[in-house]
């Protein structure tokens, strides 16, 4: 585990510590884009026990300082955090009730879970998602965001559940979901991946990242293979340049590839 939050302001040379100390886990950082001020912090918390350090928290001094915004209870914690592209305003958060076992692929969930919105700056939050899978009705775990830059209402979602799991589509900001693919290949192992990237120019380009790195060209309906095969690289991020969609950043366990 980590031990919090650190800052740079010589490009990487020196690093100053923040705070979040306690949160122990931190799987995002999102920063305004026109104020790099103002920030959003996930943290997930203890792996094994409950704390309450954990939720999503904002700051607006550049990390001097943190508020918990989004906070369920000792047992849920923050798992992605994102703004709308064209107003930072809007933050869409997931939180996710999640605790690790002492031996491996130990792992169980909770009813915390869900995605959240706030169309106030983080101010206050409400819960979203309507068609997505639930905890009572279908063991939802956890949940992966990624929004279209030229069509923020486009929404996709990543999601872990016994039932019902797979890859989901809003196109109304997050308000209501339909499954997007009856292909459950491309959110495999959706507890540990949960990574959905779409086109920074075209909303009908989706990626997920998964065993195999996959491809959508019309809107998440279908996909085809990028990079990988079945007992592959493992896959867990992409980062697609936003002027210049061509290039692309793909990270794997055994390290990046571009």
């Amino acid at each position: 585990t980590g031990d919090g939050v650190y800052k740079s302001a010589d490009a990487g040379k020196t690093w100053t510590h923040l705070g979040l100390r306690d949160g122990q886990q931190i799987p995002m950082i999102v920063v305004d884009p026109t104020n790099a001020d103002r920030l959003f912090v996930a943290v997930l918390g203890h792996p094994y026990g409950p704390n309450a350090e954990r939720g999503i928290f904002r700051s607006t001094d550049g990390g001097r300082t943190f508020d918990k915004v989004l906070y369920k209870d000792e047992n849920t914690g923050g798992i992605d955090v994102a703004f709308d592209p064209q107003n930072a305003q809007t933050i869409y958060a997931v939180l996710w009730e999640a605790r690790q076992a002492p031996w491996e692929n130990g792992a169980f969930s909770g009813p915390g879970s869900g995605m959240f919105k706030s169309t106030d700056g983080g101010a206050t939050w409400r819960q979203i998602g309507r068609g997505l899978p639930t905890f009572d009705r279908d063991g939802l775990g956890r949940i992966g965001i990624g929004i279209a830059p030229s069509l923020p209402n486009r929404v996709f979602a990543t999601v872990d559940a016994a039932r019902n799991g797979g890859l989901y589509r809003s196109d109304d900001g997050g308000e209501t979901f339909t499954k997007a693919t009856e292909d459950a290949r491309v959110v495999s192992r959706a507890s540990d991946f949960a990574e959905v990237k779409v086109d920074p120019k075209n909303p009908d380009v989706v990626f997920t990242a998964s065993i195999v790195a996959w491809k959508s060209t019309d809107g998440g309906k279908t996909f085809s293979a990028l990079r990988g095969a079945p007992g592959g690289d493992d896959y867990h991020r992409f980062w697609i340049n936003p002027d210049n969609p061509d290039i692309i950043l793909l990270i794997a366990d055994q390290g990046a590839i571009v």
